[in-house]
């Protein structure tokens, strides 16, 4: 090795752990959970596409994906995130009332949670 190439090495980098000190641990990550939305027969297309617009700020076209796989397959995970944002998430579906397309409507469409799968 060069003089030059010697004095531009770096040395590897240790841990110090000084007595009394713990080694700083990374933050736990929070466990992930599904917001599940489950199909019925009263709520159109046109009330999931607004509903997922006006509660979580999807585009037209994702609202519109999401309506027919909830028609096509009963139910479509709308969000994966911490439980306590799924729960409100939940709960805002819960409270969004009845489609005003459908008058045999009898009120909002039902979401659940489940945790993600590890």
């Amino acid at each position: 090795m060069t003089e030059q190439s010697a004095a531009t090495a770096q040395p590897a980098e240790e841990t110090v752990v000084r007595p009394g000190e713990e080694k700083r641990k990374k933050p736990k990550r929070q466990p992930r959970y599904n917001v599940i939305l489950w199909d019925d027969q009263d709520h159109t297309p046109e009330y999931v596409v607004a509903m997922m617009q006006q509660l979580f700020g999807y585009p037209t076209v994702k609202g519109l994906l999401i309506a027919v796989e909830v028609h096509l397959q009963g139910k479509a995970i709308v969000l994966t995130t911490t439980r306590e944002h799924a729960e409100l998430k939940r709960d805002q579906i819960h409270a969004f009332g009845k489609d005003p397309d459908n008058e045999d409507c009898l009120g909002s469409m039902w979401a659940s949670i489940e945790p993600v799968p590890e």
